[in-house]
């Protein structure tokens, strides 16, 4: 009877997909490390005791190895803002297995009966990954074949999961998050966190320091960060159909994630597969379109609608960037109703074939978009395409409105600078000052990227975890207000063991694990969105009160945080001096 029982939910469980939706945020095993253990490293620890230190968030340490002694400490002090996050990494490790190791944090308390809650301190087991390297030229673009790389197990992602049992001769990384709450009394708080396995417990302690400066919630925030999503990456993950209720349920705790780190964007598609099919999950249309039997045009806007206002519950409301009318296929499919079927054309802009396909769309998209409130903040965005295209596109978009905005993350068009609202340059490129002073005094997105193009700064699986960091610096070093990666979710085959892909630097295309799961990089990039905030208000404030040498000293802190200063210096050592200094004011 039991064995039938279960039979029947076993039934019902996959007519509903539920294994499918569980299975992301179940425990799974990393794959092993290609690389030779350095027994030599096994050989010096000389015990089979848990051994705990605080280590760094700037190091990714291996788990083949036992982890040296530079840099490892008995206690973690650091210091930050009300309102903000901060974190470390606890490095566990053991020539013995440990079974079911947990963590448990206590509050912390200033001596003077203020505390920050024990709910506020997080942690997560580090997670492995296989990733590759950069080319023989140094970026990390074109096609990749693994053999040509020396791939490695690599920490990235931060797990969900509360116990881990940890093999013998492995090292084990834990991510230590404080979120300060944005009320807490400035002053110096102490706690302490517990590693414990089996009858083992050690105690390791810690203390943070709260400066009498406070940090706005993420949604409040200025930086204007666009992370790339991808809902068809989602659905294939879960095993759920694209857009159904599950789906929907399944993206909520990720587009939280996205809007807790300060996100401003949604990415729709209006057409069919903008990217031509580059991803691991081709981009649909959010847009149905529908050529009549009469040869009129009609266009099922209930998808778009669907994920726009989704996304807005989830706290992402500034702008929606619609891609793209210059797909890098040139093709643009729609149903034929006639033929009844699914077809293509293929029309370059300023063609007259072009013109005929997109002036009706967007006069319809535009009376929409006003239906729903949402035409003044909605653009129409392409990335990297040629000037003339644009301009040829130009002329579409405002033949069906003077006013529908524009996207672009590409180079630097000059007759492109004032019609461009959200324009977005690549990190080695640079606007005119006139022109950069302009946009932020209009208040335009004004902004950079990095992709695969980067060997550094960037993003990678293998990259420096400063790196990640080193973005809002840079920006705030430039003058920008805000960066744009894509792709916040864009997963590959099977994200959580294996982040290369075919065409480009492993990790090139997420920031995020199924679960879902942060990541190393990905929590750093937040760290310096903070930091950029945080040199936004000092500035302001030192500007209003006119402490010309407080904006002195933050010109002087800014100016090590180029791409040509990686050269010689890492990102870490960087960052960290600044960091310093930053929390002196």
């Amino acid at each position: 009877m039991v064995n039938k029982f279960f039979g029947v939910l076993v039934m019902l469980a996959l007519q509903q997909n539920v294994w499918a939706q569980i299975s992301p945020a179940a425990g799974y095993r990393d794959l092993p490390d290609p690389k030779p253990v350095n027994k030599a490293s096994w050989a010096a620890v000389n015990d089979t005791r848990l051994h705990v230190a605080f280590g760094t968030a700037d190091t990714r340490y291996e788990k083949r190895n036992a982890p040296d002694n530079s840099g490892l400490t008995p206690a973690w002090e650091t210091k930050a803002w009300k309102g903000e996050k901060v974190h470390t990494q606890l490095v566990i490790w053991s020539a013995a297995a440990q079974r079911e190791v947990s963590i448990q944090a206590s509050a912390l308390q200033d001596g003077k009966g203020n505390k920050i809650a024990a709910s506020a301190v997080t942690t997560g087991f580090v997670r492995y990954v296989l990733t590759d390297g950069l080319n023989k030229d140094g970026g990390g673009c074109g096609y990749r074949n693994p053999k040509d790389f020396d791939s490695s197990l690599v920490a990235d992602g931060i797990d969900i999961i509360s116990k881990s049992t940890i093999a013998a001769s492995t090292t084990q990384p834990v991510w230590l998050s404080v979120q300060v709450p944005a009320n807490t009394p400035a002053g110096t708080y102490k706690g302490a966190v517990s590693v414990k396995s089996g009858a083992t417990a050690v105690d390791m302690p810690f203390e943070v320091t709260v400066l009498d400066h406070t940090l706005p919630a993420p949604k409040d925030w200025q930086f204007h960060l666009d992370l790339w999503q991808s809902p068809y990456a989602i659905a294939r993950v879960y095993g759920v159909k694209p857009w159904s209720n599950a789906h929907f349920e399944a993206m909520k705790p990720y587009m939280k994630m996205l809007a807790n780190a300060g996100q401003k964007v949604i990415t729709a598609t209006i057409i069919y597969d903008p990217w031509n099919s580059q991803t691991e999950d081709i981009y649909g249309t959010m847009v149905k379109w529908t050529k009549k039997k009469n040869g009129g045009w009609a266009y099922d806007y209930s998808i778009f609608d669907k994920w726009v206002q989704f996304m807005m519950d989830q706290g992402i409301r500034k702008e929606i960037n619609c891609y793209s009318m210059i797909p890098w296929n040139l093709k643009f499919y729609y149903y034929d109703e006639a033929a009844a079927k699914d077809t293509f054309i293929v029309a370059k802009p300023g063609s007259a074939e072009y013109t005929k396909h997109w002036q009706p769309m967007l006069t319809d998209f535009v009376k929409h978009l006003k239906a729903k409130g949402w035409f003044n903040i909605t653009a129409i965005a392409m990335d990297e395409r040629p000037m003339e295209d644009m301009l040829q596109t130009l002329k579409v978009i405002r033949s069906a409105s003077n006013d529908f905005k524009l996207s672009l993350a590409g180079s630097y068009h000059e007759p492109l600078a004032n019609e461009i609202h959200d324009y977005c340059i690549a990190l080695r490129e640079a606007f005119p000052a006139n022109i950069m002073k302009s946009r932020l005094e209009k208040g335009l997105p004004t902004t950079f990227y990095t992709c695969c193009t980067e060997g550094f700064p960037n993003t990678f699986t293998f990259s420096p975890p400063a790196e990640s960091a080193f973005m809002g610096w840079h920006a705030a070093n430039k003058g920008y207000n805000g960066y744009l990666r894509w792709a916040f979710n864009c997963w590959v085959a099977d994200p959580l063991h294996d982040s290369r892909f075919r065409t480009w630097s492993a990790g090139d295309t997420y920031f995020v694990y199924p679960g879902p799961r942060s990541s190393i990089r990905y929590e750093r990039l937040i760290e310096g969105i903070q930091d950029y905030e945080k040199i936004r208000i000092l500035r302001e404030a030192f500007a209003k009160s006119g402490n010309a040498a407080g904006l002195s000293k933050l010109d002087n802190l800014l100016k090590p945080f180029e791409e040509e200063t990686l050269k010689t210096t890492p990102a870490a050592q960087i960052l960290n001096a600044a960091k310093q200094e930053l929390n002196g004011f």
